[in-house]
C-alpha cells in the first residue's frame, strides 16, 4: 500500500481517484483547483475530484498557485508522501514538490506520448483525423509532458466518435492503467521510457478554431472539427447574420448524395462549381444538405443562438432556409 498525494480536477481525474481508493492505497491528500462560480446563480461550484473527496472524507488543499508557495511545499513534504499522482490537475509542479515524494511524481496524460504534449490531446487527435490514440503514464520532470515514460495503452478511435466520448472511455483506460503503473512502482519493476525529441504539440484550444472554414477545408476535416469540439465549444458558421452552432454532422461524397437523391441527377456537373457553404438541399423529413469544398455535409445536430441542442429535423420545423443561402 503507496501512501498518495492525489493531484487532479475534471471528471477524467476522478475516475483515476476513483481506482487508487477500490485498490486500498492510503490517500493522504487530495490537490484540486479553487471553486469557481458557474450556472445562472454563479453560484460557486466544485471540480468532480473536490466532490468525492467531500464524499470519501479526503484532506482537501486547493491552493491557487503551487510555484513560490512555501507554505503548501511544506505542507507536502510534512505529509511525507511515498507518491504523487496527477491527472489533470491544471498546474504544473515546481521542482521542488518534485524531488518531495519517494518515488516521484507521475501522471495520466490522454495520447500515446511524445505525441501531443499539451492541454487538447484528445480534441487534437480527432480534430487531425488520427484512427488511434491511447493513454500514457510517465514520471514527471520540469518541462511539460517530456518525462520517461512508464506504461502504455493504444486504442482505435471511433469514426463517429467526439471528444467527449473518447474522454470519457480514455478515463476508465487511464484509471487502469494508473494502478497498473502503481503497482509496478510499488514492486521497483517500473520501466522508463526517454521521450525524445520527435514530439508534437496539442495546446489549448483557441477559440477562432471553432469557426467553420468552408473554403479551405474538406469535408471530413469539417467533419473531425466538429467532433473534435463536441462537447466542449462546438463549431459554428453564420447564415444570413444568425449564428448556428454544428454538434453532429456526416459526410456524403457527390457521388452517393445523387444516388440518394435522382432528381440532382441534371445538375452533377453543375455541383462541383457551387461555393462551399452553399444550402443544396433542405427538408424538414430528410433534413440540410450543405456543398462543402470535396463532398456534401449532412446536418444532424444543431443549435441557434439561445437555444438548446436539437436534430435537424426539429430545428426545421421551426426555422425557414432556403436552397441557396450561403454559410459563411
Amino acid at each position: 500500500m503507496l501512501n498518495i498525494v492525489f493531484m487532479g480536477t475534471p471528471d477524467f481525474a476522478k475516475k483515476s481517484l476513483e481506482a487508487i481508493y477500490n485498490k486500498k492505497h492510503n490517500i493522504i491528500a487530495v490537490f484540486t483547483v479553487a471553486d469557481k462560480p458557474g450556472g445562472r446563480g454563479m453560484k460557486l461550484t466544485y471540480s468532480p475530484v473536490k466532490e468525492y473527496s467531500l464524499e470519501k472524507n479526503f484532506k482537501i488543499y486547493q491552493p491557487e498557485k503551487l510555484r513560490g508557495n512555501e507554505e503548501i511545499i511544506n505542507t507536502i513534504k510534512s505529509l511525507n508522501p511515498d507518491i504523487i499522482c496527477v491527472v489533470a490537475y491544471g498546474m504544473i509542479l515546481p521542482k521542488e514538490l518534485l524531488d518531495i515524494p519517494k518515488y516521484g511524481c507521475i501522471n495520466v496524460h490522454p495520447s500515446l506520448l511524445p505525441k501531443y504534449r499539451g492541454s487538447s490531446p484528445i480534441q487534437t487527435a480527432i480534430i487531425n483525423g488520427d484512427r488511434k490514440t491511447g493513454v500514457t503514464t510517465m514520471y514527471i520532470d520540469e518541462q511539460m509532458d517530456s518525462g520517461d515514460i512508464i506504461l502504455q495503452k493504444e486504442v482505435d478511435i471511433g469514426d463517429e466518435e467526439t471528444a467527449g466520448e473518447l474522454w470519457d472511455r480514455l478515463s476508465e483506460i487511464g484509471a487502469k492503467l494508473l494502478i497498473e503503473t502503481l503497482d509496478k512502482i510499488e514492486k521497483d519493476a517500473a520501466p522508463r521510457i526517454k521521450q525524445g525529441e520527435n514530439f508534437t504539440l496539442a495546446p489549448m484550444l483557441d477559440k477562432g478554431i471553432s469557426k467553420i472554414d468552408w473554403t479551405n477545408k474538406t469535408a471530413m476535416e469539417i467533419k473531425n472539427l466538429v467532433r473534435g469540439l463536441n462537447p466542449t465549444m462546438g463549431t459554428y458558421s453564420y447564415l444570413n447574420g444568425r449564428k448556428l452552432k454544428f454538434w453532429k454532422i456526416d459526410v456524403l461524397a457527390q457521388k452517393d448524395f445523387i444516388e440518394k437523391y435522382q432528381e440532382f441527377i441534371e445538375y452533377d456537373y453543375k455541383l462541383s462549381d457551387v461555393e462551399p457553404g452553399t444550402i443544396i438541399y433542405v427538408d424538414k423529413k430528410a433534413g440540410l444538405y450543405i456543398k462543402a469544398k470535396d463532398g456534401i455535409i449532412k446536418v444532424l445536430e444543431v443549435q441557434a443562438e439561445n437555444a438548446k441542442k436539437m436534430s435537424i429535423q426539429d430545428f426545421l420545423r421551426g426555422n425557414k432556409m432556403q436552397v441557396g443561402d450561403v454559410f459563411v
